[in-house]
């Protein structure tokens, strides 16, 4: 599933102590295997041999340069939802030809930069979007390449806050009116329809809900043939689960399995938009204990590390693993939560949890926090982010380096009447 593991009772990153890392730049920081973003991206990729496909990587779940490119380099394209991310994407290597761009709120801007670079596929997600597209490529005297993301209205079975093929849900375009709005996008002079496109949620642990919306777009697809309207891409979004606790999420083999047959049958080439699991698991945040707290009901863990730099356990009340950085199996277990310097009640990585008895100064690895950690990291209370690190067997390297309170300024002034 990962690389780090203990040796001799210490936690390694491949064959790097995480010791060593902490050492020279300090706590807290995220680290990367290499090692291992590249095994889970080729057990995507072999998954669906066989079949016409491209993985691109969801830009979202971890936004890192070096990431990026560690994909890119074995053949990934990438998923991106905002201008930032398609410079990202291409400054890391990534092909313009493999970009494709999603997202409910583009900006005539990011349309610009897109089709300048000559992307895949936008996936459009309203009528009104479509149509600036169209003026925007119009003005280029370019064709957009589109795909409408269709909401099939499938229950993920996922957290509420991560479910997005829902009619309830902000993204996509209703299901029961697809056929006539692709109808019309047939129509617009500045539009080339190249395929279909859905994404039902994140961390799914069950293939059904997959399933169960590439059926109900293979009829829509049909349709769209019986009209005359013949598409080259079908694509099916990403939101396979990992394991962060308990679960036991369906392997990339499993999940292919589901559907390999059915978009076989449908002739057309298969867009794979996978983030949290390939990267989910490649990843950990170190951090450093600054204090042990005890009052009457509780057993406090207080470490460097806040909900600012990793968000998940208080936004989506999340399970992330804490495992200490030197292992002592003899040592007692108490029962406790582990919180961070944040003014906020709901800063906490873990609660309630049974945890050695950890010492000022020990180190703590925060688990699986390769996918929507740093990415979605911020400087509330003008803490600066942390360090990102990537290894590779015996090599390591600071892939972004800490931020410095001087640039959280940066662009900040007074106004003259102060001055």
């Amino acid at each position: 599933m990962h690389h780090f593991s203990y040796k001799n009772g210490e936690l390694y990153a491949e064959d790097v102590p995480l010791a060593t890392i902490a050492d020279q730049v300090g706590t807290p920081f995220y680290v990367y295997s290499q090692a291992t973003l590249e095994r889970h991206y080729k057990a995507i990729d072999q998954a669906f041999e066989g079949l016409d496909h491209v993985v691109c990587f969801a830009v979202k779940a971890n936004s890192n340069k070096a990431v990026i490119a560690t994909m890119a380099r074995l053949g990934a394209g990438a998923d991106i939802v905002t201008g930032g991310e398609l410079a990202r994407s291409m400054a890391a290597g990534v092909p313009a030809e493999r970009i494709v761009y999603s997202g409910v709120g583009k900006s005539e801007a990011e349309m610009t930069a897109a089709l300048d670079a000559g992307i895949l596929m936008f996936n459009i997600e309203s009528a009104q979007e479509l149509a600036v597209l169209n003026e925007v490529a119009g003005r280029m005297g370019k064709k957009a390449p589109v795909s409408l993301r269709v909401n099939p209205d499938v229950d993920a079975q996922t957290h509420p806050k991560i479910t997005t093929g829902l009619s309830k849900n902000k993204f996509g375009m209703d299901i029961e009116l697809a056929f006539k709005q692709y109808q019309e996008a047939a129509k617009l002079p500045n539009v080339e329809l190249k395929g279909v496109s859905c994404h039902i949620g994140s961390q799914l642990t069950k293939v059904e809900p997959f399933a169960d919306a590439l059926e109900r777009l293979g009829v829509l697809i049909g349709r769209l043939r019986g009209a005359g309207i013949e598409l080259e891409l079908l694509d099916l979004g990403g939101g396979l689960g990992i394991t962060y606790n308990e679960e036991v999420p369906p392997s990339p083999a499993q999940y292919a399995g589901a559907l390999k047959d059915q978009a076989a049958r449908l002739g057309l080439k298969l867009v794979l938009e996978p983030g949290r699991v390939i990267v989910g698991n490649a990843g950990i945040m170190v951090c450093k204990v600054l204090f042990t707290k005890d009052t009457p009901t509780k057993h406090f863990i207080i470490v460097d590390a806040g909900m600012n730099d990793l968000v998940r356990p208080a936004m989506y009340d999340s399970f992330q693993a804490i495992w200490p950085v030197n292992e002592d199996l003899d040592r007692p277990k108490l029962v406790s939560d582990v919180v961070g310097p944040i003014c906020e009640t709901g800063d906490f990585l873990a609660r309630d949890r049974q945890l050695p008895d950890m010492q000022r100064g020990e180190l703590v690895a925060v688990m699986s926090a390769g996918a929507y950690g740093f990415s979605m990291s911020s400087t509330y209370n003008s803490r600066p982010r942390v360090a990102e690190v990537m290894v590779s067997g015996d090599r390591w390297s600071v892939v972004r380096r800490r931020e410095t309170t001087e640039e959280l300024m940066r662009g900040e002034s007074l106004p003259k009447w102060m001055d």
